[in-house]
């Protein structure tokens, strides 16, 4: 079983797609169990598989902090039909990579995001065709000024792929805002890196944008260019293995900020 589960988790949430790749490499096993399910404990939820708790391939448990996020893992578990399909299981892969490279070194993966606020995607601007430019600015203004308004992080536009260096006044007080949590933080990790912005992932945590609107934020040049051009299948199909995990970190996102608020 411990071959499985790290094939199911990947090495962290710092490289998803790495950790998708990872995945594919050795035998798949066939399915060893009758059911799932979800055990509430002082320290959170826990899958089980026939009623034994899961552990990660270190021999810690895994535990989910919401019910809806351990029903979500135990729902992936439930939906292997003979063989196991790591690659249909983000949430596992998800829950295994923070119970394994995150607990221990939030610091370091915030750090990692806030690497991004130096280089974001939202900063460089196409300068045309006139479409495309209005385009970028309708998706990526609202969440540069709901940052520099809620956030007070002030930053500086360029057009092309010349870099440009930001205020770190601007990156401290975005920087301010990640979580600290390894759950959120991870989840942020996921969706910086799988859209190329810190800025989307922090509206995202803080509601400005939803998942569809980040998603589609994320590929307007990508969009652009194949409304004009045409789709290219295998950009399409890498685009699709990433919304996996871009969606599976989203709901946690969503199942944390839920019972934040519901505390509150």
């Amino acid at each position: 079983m411990r071959e499985l589960f790290d094939q199911v988790a990947g090495q962290s949430p710092l490289d998803p797609e790495e950790a998708v790749r990872r995945t594919t490499r050795g035998p798949q096993r066939k399915r060893f169990y009758t059911s799932a399910g979800v055990d509430a404990i002082p320290d959170g939820f826990a899958v089980t598989l026939d009623g034994k708790p899961v552990r990660t391939p270190s021999g810690r448990p895994l535990l989910a902090p919401t019910s809806d996020i351990a029903d979500g893992i135990a729902a992936e578990w439930n939906a292997q039909l003979d063989i196991i399909n790591p690659l249909t299981m983000p949430l596992t892969r998800f829950a295994n990579s923070i119970a394994e490279a995150v607990v221990d070194r939030v610091d370091a993966v915030a750090e990692d995001v806030a690497k991004y606020l130096g280089s974001d995607l939202l900063f460089y601007r196409a300068a045309h065709p006139e479409a495309l430019v209005a385009r970028e600015a309708a998706l990526w203004d609202p969440v540069l000024f709901w940052a520099a308004d809620t956030l007070g992080a002030h930053f500086i536009l360029t057009e092309g792929v010349v870099h440009v260096r930001q205020p770190e006044q601007a990156i401290a007080a975005a920087r301010a805002a990640l979580p600290r949590n390894p759950w959120s933080i991870a989840a942020l990790h996921v969706v910086t890196t799988l859209t190329g912005s810190a800025l989307l992932a922090l509206a995202l945590n803080y509601g400005r944008l939803d998942p569809d609107q980040v998603w589609a934020a994320a590929h307007v040049d990508e969009d652009w260019n194949s409304e004009k051009w045409g789709i290219d299948e295998e950009v399409a199909a890498r685009r699709a293995a990433r919304l996996v995990d871009f969606r599976a970190a989203a709901d946690v996102l969503r199942s944390l900020n839920k019972e934040m608020n519901s505390k509150a």
